[in-house]
């Protein structure tokens, strides 16, 4: 009986130990680094109104134990990102890597494959070193025609599949048809839409970030 007892108690111990770890796991600190443009690096506004400081009052609000890192640069095109982030993964050692690019090749006109190349070689880099992606959508202005416009959208959601990588398809859902929210440029969304912005974004965002 006292050996019985003693057996019981290990794995009583183990399996309390066990519990621990997977929550300890699942409540452990976690490094979010955000590659974007304009759009993302608060581009006319006061600093801490954009969509990523948000968030991160978010995060705090909810008690969720992340730090981001926000690598965003105005003008940043998928070449630019795909040139920093290898520096930027050594760096930070992301958790999650947040990627919103493409707008500024679509204002350009870059073919279709060669952005998504880029987009490609990025989400590669990122989960080869551990961290999983999160892909923010863009939706561009008719200007090289429909059937550009509808390829160009339509790479996320390619991306996505082939990744497995959670997408938010358009991040300026219920924000671009709002005249009233962008700033006098009529291409950057002014204070009033970053709330919705993140709200677009956030859902994808907290399962990833509450997962392990």
């Amino acid at each position: 009986m006292s050996r019985m007892l003693v057996y019981l108690k290990k794995w009583s111990v183990c399996g309390l130990l066990m519990m621990a770890a997977s929550a300890s796991a699942y409540s452990a600190p976690k490094t979010v680094l955000v590659l974007g443009d304009s759009l993302s690096a608060e581009y006319g506004l006061n600093r801490g109104a954009g969509w990523v400081a948000l968030m991160e009052q978010k995060l705090k609000a909810e008690k969720i134990d992340a730090a981001i890192v926000n690598a965003s640069i105005s003008g940043e095109t998928t070449s630019g990102g795909r040139a920093r982030l290898p520096a930027l993964l050594t760096q930070h050692k992301p958790d999650i890597v947040v990627i919103e690019l493409g707008a500024n090749d679509g204002l350009r006109g870059l073919p279709v494959p060669a952005a998504e190349a880029n987009m490609r070689t990025m989400i590669e880099l990122a989960q080869k070193n551990k961290a999983r992606v999160l892909l923010v959508g863009m939706r561009i202005p008719p200007n090289y025609g429909r059937d550009y416009t509808e390829r160009f959208f339509g790479m996320y959601k390619s991306l996505s599949n082939q990744y497995k990588a959670p997408l938010v398809p358009f991040m300026l859902d219920g924000v671009a048809d709002k005249p009233a929210l962008f700033q006098a440029d009529r291409l950057h969304p002014n204070a009033q839409a970053h709330p919705a912005i993140l709200a677009n974004i956030w859902p994808q965002f907290h399962t990833l970030v509450k997962s392990r």
